[in-house]
């Protein structure tokens, strides 16, 4: 989830110990060859008219282009800041969200719940197994938003649907927690039960699609966003009911295929990648991690071995898939592309596994050769060689940082950790150097992104860009 979405933050956790490094298992073959194809994430981004901006200035869906929280190669966002200091400007925002904002080019797009009403109880009454929830719902506006990257005016705000949400959620939680994807040309925004929308550059409604009422476990709310296939929008829909995943087509919304899953909800979004010249979309779920065909809608392979409620979603590199969970049990499991092929699990398609300081809400970060990732949901960070899953370093707590739900991004040899009080701690990449402690001054839950020599980080009330003014021009 881009986010995002706070699932069960009233559970108690277990206490954490720092000890020695993680242990690992590995599968891998004795005397391997050449290192497999490699995985590229892709969404295949449509020019728009005038051409396409500057790499740098692309951060299409919440985890960025590359889909590991990585931004383009010159991108250098700034290491310190304040409320008041290095803040290129502040936007107000309307309601409330844990989504990411995405970039094309000058424009930002970012979805909010505006609440609209009186609350009163939800349609759908209390859900088994709930704990610190709301009881209580009030009419909601879901609005999508176009804010323009230079001094983040508002270029438009559409309200694309008004109702009361069907069901309650999780008191930290919020009706906008999916992150939005975008093309160049088109905002694909889902608010999940509420509906997904398609608008243009302009905010002009396109299409929109109503794809019913989940009921989410422990009544804690919604949070997969969409994932962008070449021409196909992939949906999950994982929840306590008839779960299925779905191919949208991009431009009319019309329906290019359904599969049904046998999976409770996830709040995980799916990861669109290329290996061997062929595109995945990649689904962390509970039951199985599967890799779908875009086209046909197909499963190619599936893998067991996560825990229940998986939030954190997967990232790709080099011929090679990382998925993590950590409730009730921890797993992170290194899938290798090459060869796989139908149910892989305990296969030797398996490259390296572990059971310590696993991910459960921040997704894992892939950056040169190194995968990071934060235990449960706390400010303590791993790094592992990913081909092999060796330490390198950690676990490490980092300063400041208790809670945190957004997912780590990395850029100019640097690794950004936000906590949920908004102070970010960032940190040399390969090593647990400490740069800076920034505070921010307001809560955060939404991954930041990084473009140019900004990194945007959406807190409770505002929208910031931190780093100097947006110079004019990238569309």
């Amino acid at each position: 989830m881009s986010s995002r979405l706070r699932p069960f933050a009233g559970i108690l956790l277990l206490a954490l110990g720092l000890g020695a490094c993680d242990a690992f298992q590995t599968a891998a073959d004795e005397g391997e060859g050449a290192p497999p194809p490699a995985a590229t994430p892709t969404g295949d981004p449509v020019e728009p008219a005038g051409g396409a901006p500057d790499p740098s200035l692309l951060w299409p869906s919440w985890r960025g282009p590359s889909g590991n929280g990585v931004g383009a190669d010159d991108a250098n966002p700034p290491t310190t800041w304040s409320p008041t200091e290095n803040v290129g400007w502040k936007t107000p925002l309307p309601g409330a969200g844990h989504s990411t904002p995405v970039v094309w080019g000058d424009r930002i797009y970012v979805t909010a719940a505006v609440p609209d009403g009186d609350p009163a109880p939800p349609s759908a009454g209390r859900r088994p197994g709930e704990h610190d929830n709301h009881r209580a719902v009030a009419p909601h506006r879901f609005v999508v938003l176009a804010i323009d990257r230079r001094d983040g005016s508002i270029v438009w705000e559409r309200t694309v649907h008004e109702a009361s949400p069907h069901e309650g959620g999780h008191d930290t939680g919020t009706y906008a927690s999916a992150s939005p994807v975008t093309d160049g040309e088109r905002v694909y925004a889902s608010f999940g039960s509420a509906g997904l929308f398609c608008l243009d550059r302009d905010g002009e409604l396109l299409w929109k699609r109503d794809l019913g009422d989940m009921n989410t476990k422990h009544g804690h709310g919604e949070g997969s966003g969409p994932a962008l296939a070449g021409d196909t929008l992939v949906v999950v829909w994982d929840h306590e009911g008839p779960s299925f995943a779905v191919g949208l087509d991009k431009r009319t919304g019309d329906e290019r295929w359904r599969h049904e899953r046998d999976e409770p909800t996830s709040w995980a979004t799916p990861l669109v990648l290329e290996h061997d010249g062929a595109t995945q979309v990649v689904v962390a779920a509970t039951g199985r991690i599967r890799a779908y065909d875009p086209e046909t809608g197909d499963v190619i392979w599936e893998c067991g071995g996560l825990s229940n409620n998986v939030v954190a979603s997967p990232v790709a590199a080099d011929g090679m898939v990382f998925a993590g969970s950590s409730y009730e049990t921890k797993r992170l499991l290194a899938i290798r592309l090459d060869g796989a092929k139908g149910d892989i699990t305990g296969s030797k398609q398996i490259a390296w596994s572990t059971d310590r300081r696993t991910p459960y809400v921040p997704s894992p970060l892939l950056h040169d050769g190194r995968l990071y990732y934060l235990a449960h949901y706390q400010g303590i960070i791993t790094a592992v060689d990913a081909k092999t899953g060796e330490p390198i370093f950690g676990p490490v707590r980092l300063p400041e940082i208790g809670s945190t739900y957004a997912s780590p991004v990395a850029a100019a040899g640097r690794v950004y950790v936000v906590g949920e009080d908004g102070t970010t701690v960032v940190i040399e990449t390969g090593k647990p150097e400490v740069i800076a402690v920034n505070e921010l001054g307001e809560s955060v839950a939404a991954s930041p992104a990084i473009v140019g020599d900004a990194i945007l980080i959406r807190g409770a009330k505002h929208l910031f860009s931190l780093g100097v003014p947006a110079p004019d021009g990238g569309d």
